[in-house]
């Protein structure tokens, strides 16, 4: 919970450069929060960043896929403990049938497709039914869902944490308010559109709002002026995303060292170059949920050897260094890369490819405009800096309404624009001519990692990718998500050596 620094000091903080009191509403009332480390959101584990070889676990390369060696650096993030559930998904789609109940293409389209279950020649069919929604399955990893929609899944858990923190602590109306008692559902909330100040007024303002120092600010019914959270108060959380591949295998290596040194290189998420494990009271157990054999998923009956014939609980076997459960087998999972064999010519400094950058769509008066959902509007961005101001009513700043023929975010065929590779490969396109002659690689192609109750041991070492169409799913992919990490990016501070540093003099108008 942010606090005003001024609460519990002496005397009150001022400003470094100006001298000026903060906090103080006779002075323009620019108020500082205590600086804190944020906390991780719910289901996510910090992990702390630092250098890695990139493909360097890797001790051969079967399918000749050039798995590059390449030194990166990775900012310290968050992650989820563990794969995405079942039961996660049912949350998220019970939110959507009670928001919209009458949108059957919205709730249809947010479903995993259970079918991907079914094989020709295997009697795999009652898990079409059974795996998603029956109970006995609510704590394994949901798959069939596509790289397009584990992206709809993070932005919704975006906005429902969100929601959750500032209704909970009475930042907006809470639950019990807000709902009538239970009367009726929730309005939709957006964090974007609530910080840019669109979500306001009866029924939604809180009795726990941020105090409003500003100059004209005006008291509302509690007497006292009040406003929303705002970004700089450090309350809400950052966005919910998929990792991007170098994340993902770095958090997978869980390579931890001390004083700049690492004593032994990994092949797996655990120590070791084997698949069982070598302690005394679980000697011998497997250490991953993946495919021992041709036909051999789970052993004999009697001594299973990973106690899993299809996928486990997201819970199951040992956490790597990190604290991250299932890294190596159970399922693959979905990553925010774009499928490139070639990784050398990559950024070293927090490396993905694939990046596409937007801006919200706003009117002349920065208003967001949204869609039938409330999720705003985002365009290509058309500069890579900022825009010099046109004014509010110039012809440059008037607003084009969204295209409706378009009904979905993403895109449904490939983007042919003209095939003119640039000097590093980050703006490749597709040459339609080739595609599906001699390659499948496209823009659409997305990274998944990790192996899977289906795969061979070969497939659990971090290093390892493989490709798929972001519209297609199986039953050996899901994902997790992940967060970036504001501040320091040291995590745990404490008892190491630091170089001092003094605090600022006081300041003291004479």
């Amino acid at each position: 919970m942010a606090c005003l620094i001024v609460y519990g000091c002496k005397s009150p903080q001022r400003s470094e450069k100006t001298g000026w009191k903060y906090n103080d509403k006779t002075n323009g009332g620019f108020q500082v929060f205590k600086k804190t480390h944020p906390a991780p959101g719910p289901g996510l584990i910090p992990i702390e960043g630092g250098t890695f070889v990139e493909g360097g676990s890797a001790d051969q390369d079967i399918q000749y896929d050039f798995v590059d060696k390449q030194r990166r650096s990775i900012a310290s993030f968050y992650m989820d403990e563990t794969e995405v559930s079942n039961r996660d998904w049912l949350e998220y789609l019970h939110w959507i049938k009670t928001h919209y109940p009458t949108d059957h293409g919205l709730y249809y389209n947010a479903l995993p497709d259970t079918l991907v279950w079914r094989r020709p020649l295997s009697a795999n069919e009652p898990y079409v039914n059974a795996y998603f929604r029956h109970t006995a399955f609510q704590d394994y990893p949901v798959v069939g869902v596509t790289w397009e929609q584990a992206n709809d899944f993070c932005d919704w858990r975006t906005d429902a944490v969100n929601e959750g923190i500032l209704r909970e602590t009475g930042r907006i109306a809470d639950w019990k308010t807000a709902s009538n008692n239970g009367e009726k559902v929730v309005m939709p909330f957006n964090t974007e559109l609530y910080l840019n100040g669109q979500l306001r007024g009866e029924g939604i303002d809180g009795k726990k709002m941020m105090p409003d120092l500003s100059v004209g600010a005006k008291p509302g019914a509690s007497g006292k002026s009040t406003r929303p959270v705002r970004a700089e108060d450090g309350i809400l959380k950052a966005h919910y995303r998929l990792p991007s591949e170098a994340e993902w295998e770095y958090a997978a290596l869980g390579v931890v060292g001390k004083d700049e040194n690492i004593v032994e290189g990994k092949m797996y998420p655990w120590s070791g170059m084997g698949l069982r494990s070598p302690k005394r009271q679980t000697q011998g157990l497997m250490l991953a949920n993946f495919k021992r054999g041709m036909g051999d998923y789970s052993g004999i009956a009697g001594s299973l050897n990973d106690k899993a014939d299809i996928t486990a609980p997201v819970r199951s076997y040992a956490p790597n260094d990190f604290g991250l459960y299932n890294m190596a087998g159970n399922v693959n999972e979905w990553t925010a890369d774009t499928y490139r064999q070639i990784r050398a010519d990559d950024d070293d400094m927090n490396p993905i490819r694939g990046n596409i950058f937007t801006n919200a769509r706003t009117d002349a008066s920065g208003k967001i405009l949204t869609d039938k959902y409330g999720h705003p509007y985002h365009d290509l961005s058309k500069s890579g800096s900022k825009t010099p101001y046109q004014g509010e009513n110039t012809a440059q700043n008037q607003t084009k309404l969204p295209d409706p023929s378009v009904p979905s975010r993403y895109q449904s065929s490939i983007d042919g624009k003209p095939y003119n590779p640039d000097q590093r490969g980050y703006n490749d396109t597709v040459n339609n001519v080739l595609y599906a002659k001699t390659t499948l690689v496209n823009d659409r192609s997305k990274v998944y990692k990790g192996g899977s109750w289906n795969d061979m041991a070969y497939w659990l070492n971090p290093a390892m990718r493989r490709f798929m169409d972001q519209g297609e799913a199986s039953a050996d992919v899901g994902f997790r998500c992940s967060m970036t990490m504001e501040g320091s990016a040291e995590i745990n501070p404490q008892g190491k050596s630091h170089i001092p540093v003094k605090k600022p003099k006081a300041y003291k108008p004479k």
